[in-house]
């Protein structure tokens, strides 16, 4: 019996996924998380008027979604104040990131970005065989500068840059955005990810300008928006860049519940402003659960909150530990210095008040498990 011949990039990449999800922790512990505070999905959940269209659409779901998603882009269009043929609808920021590389970078080409930043970008560009380039944090934000002058230097085609970040939390102002974007060297392509800008500050997100090819903005229905599992995002930027996703895009992979329940949640901007209401009283909360421990939360535009735990890496994994076994699923980065922190995504009041009395005795076993060791 013979074997396919596998392409040489496929068949090079490390065995790995951007994340253990918490299903897959749950069945290898064997018991169900009482907390799930890692994955930054908004609890508060989505608009009722999206839930009854999803309940509504849920018997036509025979059909295939409109694979041009022509009500939902002229939805998105109409928010944003640009025309339809600006907006690209793909599976999440995800992606459409993935689709952007392709589009972009040919394999070996130099795709540079933050290091310790969003890993599923980095699986896309190992995927595609591109260069990838990393630049550290500076006092815990994505560096700007150095991100310019690495992909100046090694004359990028794509600058990944997230604003608020992952998994941080940090941002930068609008104005220091638009400084970079000015910037940008002739041939680089800057993909702005922009999940967490509901969240966000007002003067953290710069005007949208659809007269820049070299600039594709991605948003989400995942995080404010509360639609997670129905994997919607897009992108909007130049119509000339944004018909090159035409030819590499999966046309039906949108899920037509999802799609419906994306239209009707871009719709009711009032709901919206309450889930946000609700995200930062809660990140509010993580912040004096955190400080009550003696442990310091950092400021955070996003809908989770990382709490630099005092120490070091190792120090913060046993915390990490330490929580799981305590059913509180939460994460943290994984690249130094950031991994000194965890990052715990915002939750209801009952929810916030099991991880503060759940908190201070993982601390405490933390530090005696260090203290062991």
């Amino acid at each position: 019996m013979g074997r396919p011949t596998l392409t040489r990039i496929v068949r090079d990449l490390p065995a790995l996924v951007p994340f253990v999800g918490p299903e897959a922790q749950e069945r290898a512990r064997g018991r169900p998380f009482v907390l799930r505070l890692g994955a930054n999905e908004s609890v508060f959940g989505p608009s009722p008027n999206a839930i009854r269209a999803m309940i509504e659409a849920a018997p036509q779901n025979w059909m295939y979604s409109d694979p041009e998603n022509h009500d939902l882009r002229k939805a998105i269009g109409a928010y944003h104040g640009v025309s339809s043929d600006c907006v690209v609808v793909g599976e999440g920021i995800d992606g459409l990131l993935g689709l952007a590389v392709k589009v972009a970078a040919d394999p070996g080409t130099v795709v540079v970005t933050s290091d310790g930043a969003y890993p599923t970008f980095n699986f896309h560009v190992a995927a595609q065989g591109a260069r990838l380039v990393k630049v550290p944090y500076r006092d815990d934000r994505e560096d700007l500068d150095a991100l310019l002058d690495a992909a100046r230097r090694h004359e990028a085609r794509v600058l990944y840059v997230s604003n608020p970040d992952n998994p941080m939390g940090s941002w930068w102002p609008a104005a220091d955005l638009e400084r970079l974007i000015a910037a940008l060297p002739d041939g680089l392509l800057l993909l702005l990810d922009e999940a967490y800008c509901d969240t966000a500050p007002p003067d953290a997100v710069p005007a949208i300008d659809v007269g820049n090819p070299q600039v594709l903005r991605l948003r989400t229905f995942s995080k404010a928006y509360g639609l997670a599992g129905a994997r919607i995002g897009y992108a909007v930027g130049a119509p000339e860049l944004v018909s090159q996703f035409d030819k590499v895009r999966n046309h039906y992979g949108i899920n037509r519940v999802g799609q419906i329940g994306a239209l009707a949640a871009i719709q009711d901007q009032p709901y919206l402003v309450e889930a946000v209401r609700n995200i930062v009283q809660a990140r509010e909360r993580i912040s004096d659960i955190a400080r009550a421990c003696g442990l310091v939360p950092l400021p955070s535009g996003a809908n989770f909150v990382a709490i630099d735990c005092g120490a070091d890496g190792t120090f913060a994994k046993a915390v990490l530990d330490a929580l799981i076994e305590r059913d509180v699923f939460a994460r943290k980065p994984g690249v130094p210095p950031l991994d000194r922190c965890i990052r715990v995504s915002c939750g209801r009041d009952e929810d916030l008040g099991v991880f503060a009395r759940i908190l201070p005795d993982a601390l405490a076993a933390a530090r005696m498990r260090v203290a062991a060791v």
